[in-house]
């Protein structure tokens, strides 16, 4: 029998030729590796492909824990909150794990929330504020959800904006908004409180003509940063902060006492000697004024006395400088622009500043002038969107007459827009209306705002947000404020993901400007004015109240082809068609731009511009103020003030 662990050389022979020499499948390889090396890049290649034009998959996995009885796990629980434990489970009345767990299990709907208002007889507790918004979709929430549904607390964050510097033209001039700059002929920029460079309705415009401004004329800054606008200009003023009305009248004061003031737009005295001597009263009767009223007045009640050496005690500012700086406008006269921002009336009392801010352009002229400031040009036609008032019923009625948590009307809160009291919002007094009457707002939505981190007082709005029982908060990203929401709506980014149709000015022109989607979704975002609003009148219908989703069905039809909208992305476009219809298939040739042909050359030319503005708008008696002058002594604000007075 033959020994297998002593195999013989012919057995020998055969396990050699099983064997699997590494040297021929080397050679094999070599010899064949172009054709490995392609077929593995084309197989790699197309794996990537197929794996980015799949569809986004995600999987989201929620694991609620069993709560403990133990109060050692309770403190666990609300320490992970951190700073806002205490507001957390003090608002909403949480003690204990189970308390927390019970009520993220019971957590309802926007429209559920809502609907528990309207039964109980409550709309009027439904409040909603709105931060960044469009000019014209706008309408379709903050117009026609707080009306439809019946509620007075709707506000607005203009008053954190723009308010108070609106002010200044308006309580001067009479006109109340933003301003535009004849920048490309002026020969003294004024940028006061702002930095037009970084941030204006129109950046680039500015940049474009900024370095003209800086060679043939001068640039003077006024802020206490050092701005870009003030690391390029002839004068840098950093201003002891709060102190801006005390600087205009000191230039405004040397403006007079060294006869520099616009003698078209303001007047003279009657024999032609300038009377205006520091310290000393002026007869009113020997100046005759032009296009203003009320600079004598002004003279003897506040400016006589607010040398530059003054102004150098109140705004640290010194005395040669502010004369230096007079002086400068008072020559490049009347192409003078006093770019007013923000920074020179947001702060208490800021009316008066924005006031004797704007009334340096009236004493130098510049008002409606070549080089100059312009009120805002007249803008492209866009239509209106049809009246909600009949889907508004009794309760609805009834609802939107409550008292204002914003306080505006009540005597230390004139919040006088338009001159008329308790006509303008007090975004920043929410806050304190909410924490004086916790139960005024039960339902609170508000869109792309963040009060706890952009208003004065922060504090304030973290204790009145923890009290609120159910927020929404509708935003583009997460910030302080989200952190107090119950449910939070991903926005749309709508300079490119939303439709609305949008107006500003520049150069003289206003124009309108579409908002479109450009890009596609990444993720599941809503704009937040007509998709949202449409979603949830959709629900709302459902459960009982049909009258918000009765309007946007019914009333809006599209321009084109007479269809009404079917879902939320239609009745976004439909509105922005709707809204944009007199420029793209206007019913006689408009003043401007070219003519637009149809709705699809209006979204591949995003833009349509209307007519160049016309100068000296309020000359000869035509400006909106109750003397119909440009006042330096307010018969506007009087008027207003007085009718406040009469009530308390």
């Amino acid at each position: 029998m033959q020994n297998q662990d002593n195999p013989t050389p012919d057995n020998r022979a055969v396990q050699d030729d099983d064997e699997i020499n590494l040297m021929d499948l080397v050679l094999v390889l070599a010899k064949h590796n172009r054709f490995i090396i392609k077929l593995t890049a084309s197989v790699a290649v197309l794996a990537v492909a197929i794996s980015l034009i799949m569809p986004n998959i995600y999987t989201a996995k929620t694991v609620i824990l069993p709560p403990q009885q133990s109060s050692s796990t309770a403190s666990m629980l609300m320490s992970q909150l951190g700073g806002l434990a205490s507001l957390a489970g003090g608002a909403a009345g949480i003690k204990s794990p189970n308390e927390l767990h019970i009520g993220m299990l019971k957590s309802r709907t926007v429209a559920d929330k809502m609907m528990e208002l309207r039964k109980a007889g409550e709309p009027g507790k439904l409040m909603y504020m709105r931060g960044r918004y469009s000019s014209t979709s706008t309408e379709l929430l903050y117009g026609t959800l707080p009306k439809v549904w019946g509620t007075g607390n709707y506000f607005s964050h203009s008053a954190l904006c723009a308010e108070a510097e609106k002010m200044g033209p308006g309580l001067t001039q009479g006109f109340y908004g933003y301003r535009d700059y004849d920048l490309g002929n002026t020969n003294c920029l004024v940028a006061w409180g702002c930095d037009p460079l970084s941030s204006n309705r129109m950046v680039p415009n500015m940049m474009n003509q900024f370095p003209a401004i800086v060679k043939r004329g001068t640039v003077i800054a006024v802020d206490p940063r050092l701005s870009n606008v003030a690391a390029k200009a002839h004068e840098w003023l950093p201003i002891n902060p709060g102190t801006d009305g005390a600087l205009a009248g000191a230039i405004a004061h040397v403006l007079l006492t060294e006869g520099l003031w616009n003698r078209e737009f303001v007047g003279d005295f009657k024999d032609g000697k300038n009377l205006f001597v520091a310290g000393q009263t002026v007869d009113e009767a020997a100046f005759v004024e032009k296009e203003t009223y009320g600079l004598v007045k002004w003279w003897n009640l506040e400016l006589k006395g607010q040398t530059a050496a003054w102004g150098e005690k109140e705004t640290l500012i010194p005395a040669a400088q502010i004369v230096r700086v007079a002086r400068a406008m008072g020559k490049a006269a009347p192409k003078v622009v006093v770019w007013m921002g923000p920074g020179a009336a947001m702060h208490p009392r800021g009316t008066y500043s924005a006031m004797a801010v704007h009334a340096l352009n009236g004493l130098l002229g510049s008002i409606d002038v070549e080089g100059g400031v312009w009120q805002s040009p007249s803008g492209p036609p866009l239509a209106a969107f049809p009246k909600a008032d009949a889907y508004v019923d009794d309760i609805a009625k009834a609802g939107s007459k409550g008292k204002k948590l914003d306080g505006r009307g009540a005597k230390d809160m004139p919040a006088m827009m338009g001159a008329k009291p308790g006509s303008g919002v007090v975004t920043n007094n929410v806050a304190n209306g909410m924490l004086k009457d916790p139960g005024a707002a039960k339902v609170f939505i508000s869109s792309w705002s963040n009060f706890n981190f952009s208003c004065t007082g922060a504090d304030r709005w973290d204790k009145a947000m923890a009290k609120v029982p159910f927020f929404v908060h509708m935003v583009p990203n997460a910030s302080e404020m989200t952190m107090f929401a119950d449910i939070v709506l991903p926005s749309t980014f709508n300079s490119a993901e939303g439709w609305s149709i949008i107006t500003n000015m520049a150069n003289g022109h206003a124009y309108a400007t579409i908002q479109q989607g450009a890009v596609k979704r990444l993720w599941d975002v809503k704009q937040e004015e007509t998709e949202v609003m449409w979603l949830l009148a959709e629900k709302l219908k459902a459960k009982g109240f049909p009258n918000l989703f009765d309007y946007y069905s019914k009333e809006f039809k599209d321009p084109e082809t007479g269809k009404a909208p079917t879902t939320a992305l239609e009745f976004s476009e439909i509105a922005a068609k709707m809204s944009s219809a007199p420029i793209w298939m206007p019913k006689e040739p408009l003043k401007g731009d070219a003519p637009i042909a149809g709705w699809a050359d209006f979204k591949k030319k995003g833009m349509f511009s209307g007519a160049k503005y016309s100068l000296k708008k309020g000359w000869g008696g035509k400006f909106a103020t109750a003397t119909k002058k440009f006042e330096f002594y307010s018969e506007t604000l009087k008027k207003g003030l007085l009718e406040h007075a009469k009530k308390y």
